[in-house]
């Protein structure tokens, strides 16, 4: 799986204020800090007024720090072309992203076909927003993997974002995700890659409790079939799992938890299946987490302790 750094983003009272001042020192820590990832976001926003040129500066700083791949994130055209003229390696680059928004679709589709990147297509629309149903985000993959490939997008560069919503806001949408990460997998010839924001999905929840929610949906995602995602770099645990899932070489008897529930999802297995430690506090955790994530169980802010 691919795993993209999501600690620059322009939404941080902090981080805002070290692209306004460009404080390459405060970044380059940040950048550093990711180090373990594959890719890093850059998520500059609109990139407007004092923001402007912002996010060339910032791929520039990146890449004179790291070796990590970038995964450029911006609502203003003619800043995502400015940080794409200076990204040394364009084919390994994400841009994030496009939707059946026509006239963002055309103008970055533009920029994905000059460069050769991975593209991330979200799932909406500007009439509807995010269908609540995995069967109407499928129906926008489809159209918007029609009209890049007519296009001459290599399937294999198209990445779909099924839009996590937080389950503290809509609970049965955690679901619903894991069902269109699986039906996209499955329903594309020549097939696509999937990925998300991991973070959306804990979005809201206590601190203490947001670590534990990230992990357990993200192992149940690589199980659907997820490619990528956008996570929290200083999660040193969720890193630690989903590289373990890639090697294939658990550890622990947790370890070993979290294969059986992404290998439930995979399989269409029940969880009431899945077999666990009734005596570990921390198995249990995991197993109330999973419960809620697919709707079994009803959220609180006290749900591990139910």
């Amino acid at each position: 799986m691919i795993l993209i750094g999501e600690n620059i983003h322009v939404i941080s009272k902090k981080i805002r204020a070290s692209l306004l001042s460009r404080d390459e020192s405060f970044l380059v820590n940040l950048v550093n800090m990711q180090k373990d990832m594959d890719c890093i976001d850059l998520n500059v926003g609109p990139a407007k007024g004092a923001m402007e040129g912002v996010l060339p500066w910032l791929a520039e700083l990146v890449q004179c720090n790291s070796n990590l791949g970038i995964s450029f994130d911006t609502t203003n055209y003619q800043e995502m072309k400015k940080g794409f003229a200076v990204c040394q390696n364009k084919e390994s680059a994400f841009l994030n992203s496009v939707s059946l928004d026509e006239e963002r679709f055309s103008k970055m589709v533009d920029i994905a076909l000059n460069n050769n990147c991975n593209l991330i297509g979200l799932t909406l629309s500007k009439d509807i927003g995010i269908p609540k149903t995995s069967d109407g985000r499928l129906e926008i993959a489809f159209e918007l993997y029609e009209k890049c490939l007519e296009l001459g997008i290599d399937s294999e560069k198209l990445y779909f974002d099924p839009l996590i919503l937080p389950i503290g806001v809509e609970q049965g949408q955690a679901l619903e995700a894991l069902n269109t990460i699986k039906m996209i997998k499955e329903s594309f010839d020549p097939p696509v890659k999937t990925i998300v924001g991991l973070s959306n999905i804990s979005n809201g929840c206590p601190k203490e409790l947001r670590p534990l929610i990230n992990r357990v949906y993200a192992v149940m995602a690589y199980g659907a079939g997820l490619d990528a995602a956008i996570v929290d770099a200083c999660d040193l645990e969720l890193i630690r799992v989903l590289r373990m899932l890639d090697n294939g070489k658990p550890k622990s008897d947790v370890d070993r938890l979290y294969f059986r529930l992404a290998d439930m999802v995979r399989d269409f297995s029940d969880i009431d299946d899945v077999e666990f430690n009734s005596e570990s506090f921390q198995e249990q955790e995991i197993i109330k987490c999973a419960e809620v994530l697919l709707n079994r169980k009803i959220y609180s802010n006290s749900f591990t302790q139910v």
